[in-house]
């Protein structure tokens, strides 16, 4: 296909009787997915030129292209706050995280129900615990395959974004010591990449999530909700990227994140449509002011959709495609950073 970037695709040789010549092709993938190479045609003449025959023979290959993974970059300034902040984080939790970390001397400000009373009676010095963000936390992300996924924002449909997403996430919870699980999900569950850690994950998701394609049906978000409470037996932070479409969200989303929330944080995150914002700024003429209306009412029901979602205790992330893999990342350092995982 065009996507594979072929250059050099047809060769001239003279290949003698009994011999091997080798023709090279130059492959630029311009997209992530499978690509396969189906049939070889040959052309050849005869020895005075006048005459020639054709074939085509079946080479079967399969080349697999891996997800850009882009916003890697971004990844060594957000490890670099994650350091300061497990260096800090025994001072400004202060007994609101959830794992124990030390025992130091009492200063005034300090929270009196952190006390460690058995210690301070021993020690004849009044002590209080410490406390840290809780390692090995598990961590699932689940990615939204349905008919939304596929909308284009800008030059790449949403669905790459949310796998940018998913791809610094995991690099970086992983990297805090967090257990990190995947899957896809539109009317049942896709690709699951499970029990992996350290760069093997990465490997692992890369591999698995590259050939994933929207798909045209609808999500069920009935059956997402069923699965996550078969694969969590502890509270665990669950990231759900898909699309919030204000008053087009649809209910069943809603409906399986508040049940969610109940038993887990939940964080659900979406790539905003720059066309929105741009078609909402112009109005040079009547046609314009119309649109911009329209523009206007569309991002106030999302705004709704997200205020609804925000006082059901879920945290929420919208950012433009280019942006949502770093704000994501934010996120999940801030509830690390509150203790809230």
């Amino acid at each position: 296909p065009p996507s594979a970037g072929a250059s050099n695709e047809r060769g001239r040789l003279e290949v003698p009787a009994g011999q091997r010549r080798r023709h090279r092709t130059v492959l630029t993938p311009t997209r992530r997915g499978d690509r396969t190479a189906d049939l070889v045609t040959v052309r050849s003449r005869g020895p005075l030129g006048l005459a020639g025959r054709q074939a085509s023979l079946r080479s079967p290959a399969r080349l697999r292209v891996l997800p850009a993974f882009a916003s890697r970059r971004h990844l060594p300034s957000r490890l670099a706050r994650l350091r300061e902040m497990d260096g800090r984080s025994a001072v400004m939790v202060r007994g609101a995280g959830t794992e124990f970390d030390s025992l130091r001397e009492y200063v005034v400000g300090d929270d009196v129900r952190s006390i460690d009373w058995r210690s301070t009676a021993r020690r004849g010095e009044v002590v209080v615990r410490t406390w840290r963000p809780e390692r090995d936390r598990r961590v699932l992300i689940v990615i939204d395959t349905g008919r939304l996924s596929a909308a284009r924002l800008g030059d790449e449909p949403r669905l790459d974004a949310q796998i940018e997403a998913c791809l610094l996430l995991a690099a970086l919870a992983s990297r805090a010591g967090d257990r990190v699980d995947v899957l896809t999900m539109s009317e049942q569950v896709g690709v699951q990449v499970r029990g992996e850690s350290g760069p093997a994950l990465m490997s692992a998701l890369a591999d698995a999530l590259a050939p994933v394609s929207p798909e045209l049906s609808e999500t069920d978000w009935a059956a997402l909700a069923q699965t996550v409470r078969r694969a969590l037996s502890q509270r665990a932070l669950v990231v759900v990227l898909t699309a919030l479409d204000g008053a087009g969200t649809d209910a069943g989303l809603l409906r399986s994140l508040a049940a969610l929330a109940r038993d887990h944080t939940v964080l659900v995150a979406s790539a905003s449509d720059p066309e929105l914002e741009e078609l909402r700024s112009r109005r040079e003429d009547a046609e314009d002011a119309y649109l911009a209306a329209s523009a206007e009412r569309d991002l106030l029901e999302l705004a709704a959709v997200q205020d609804r979602l925000r006082r059901g205790g879920i945290e929420v992330v919208e950012a433009p495609a280019v942006r949502l893999a770093p704000a994501m990342a934010d996120s999940y350092l801030a509830l690390k950073a509150a203790g809230r995982l």
